[in-house]
């Protein structure tokens, strides 16, 4: 398994280092200070916040309700996650569908 991680300081301290250490199975890669271009999750999230655009939600509960059907949909979008970590140039061969 990989991981690529951004450089928050829980994933930095002891603990962590000790428990990625203990998974000789577990790659993680960091990425460097702040590099938003270089993470995948910031497309996600640009990409939620242009769906939300002309939302209009009456209540908090109605707009968490709109987020989760959201994130739930791309999460079952292999083609759009693909493309947000091509975005980012780390890749060059996205895994064919």
């Amino acid at each position: 398994i990989v991981l690529i991680w951004d450089n928050v300081s829980t994933h930095l301290d002891a603990r962590m280092r000790a428990l990625i250490e203990a998974r000789p199975w577990l790659t993680v890669f960091y990425l460097p200070t702040y590099a938003p271009d270089l993470n995948p999750v910031e497309m996600a999230w640009s990409h939620l916040k242009r769906s939300l655009g002309n939302l209009a939600p009456c209540t908090l509960d109605e707009l968490a309700k709109v987020i989760r059907s959201r994130l739930k949909q791309m999460q079952y979008r292999a083609s759009l996650l693909d493309a947000f970590l091509a975005h980012t140039g780390l890749i060059t061969n996205p895994r064919s569908t």
